[in-house]
């Protein structure tokens, strides 16, 4: 579904990300890893066209996207939920779900849409005129995610959702990603929780530096030396 190859980002002077290549297959969760400043979120913001790419290519269903603007690249199929929820908190529920369905494939079956993530967010539905700032953090987490389903996504990336969260919301979070995949949604994860995103990931990256140093399937990195001592606290 999404193929990324020998991707180069500069932000001014300062290279950022240096050839980084890896694919997300149709319905899968993968799992992007790494400590702070190792270019997760420069890779999102690259693959949804938030920053220039300086090298490399960016496919999406085998054709290139890394010249398209923002606007086409959410119309292709492709949502960002950002790190932080980045809601309107003056603004209610409902009003923050329906700024999700902005381009016109998802403003017709508006109605339809937001009754499927009310179905995967019941709190939501409750608390749908409540404003969203007067939310816990695990429910405006909720709102960002159902923000971005707003426009049925074929793919949805997530950068650190569990990110400020208590432990048990980081579990319901984490379960949240696994009925998507269910719901037939491919999930690109960025997370530093690494324990947990790699057991839920079909396959997953270690990225270093601005660079892919590792790959495989969610368990078999759960099992490496490298990342046992260098994430999970071994």
């Amino acid at each position: 579904m999404l193929e990324v190859k020998d991707l180069t980002v500069h932000y001014g002077d300062v290279q950022v990300l240096w050839g980084a290549s890896f694919t997300v297959g149709q319905g899968e969760v993968a799992a992007l890893v790494g400590a702070n400043g190792a270019g997760k979120t420069t890779t999102l913001r690259a693959i949804s066209r938030l920053v220039p790419v300086t090298g490399g290519e960016i496919r999406f269903q085998g054709e290139p996207i890394h010249h398209l603007p923002p606007h086409r690249v959410v119309e292709l199929g492709i949502v960002q939920v950002p790190e932080g929820r980045r809601l309107f908190p003056m603004m209610t529920v409902k009003e923050n779900l329906l700024l999700g369905s902005h381009i016109p494939s998802a403003r017709a079956h508006r109605a339809r849409n937001l009754e499927w993530v009310y179905s995967l967010f019941p709190k939501l539905k409750e608390r749908e005129n409540q404003l969203a700032g007067t939310l816990s953090g695990g429910e405006q987490q909720m709102v960002a995610i159902a923000r971005g389903l707003m426009s049925r996504p074929q793919l949805l990336m997530l950068d650190e959702p569990s990110l400020g969260l208590a432990p048990i919301v980081v579990r319901e979070i984490f379960a949240i990603v696994q009925r998507l995949r269910q719901e037939g949604i491919t999930v690109l994860l960025v997370e530093q929780n690494t324990a947990q995103s790699l057991a839920i990931a079909d396959r997953a990256f270690v990225m270093e530096n601005g660079r892919i140093v590792l790959s495989g399937t969610g368990r078999e990195l759960l099992e490496n030396e490298h990342v046992k001592r260098a994430y999970l606290g071994a």
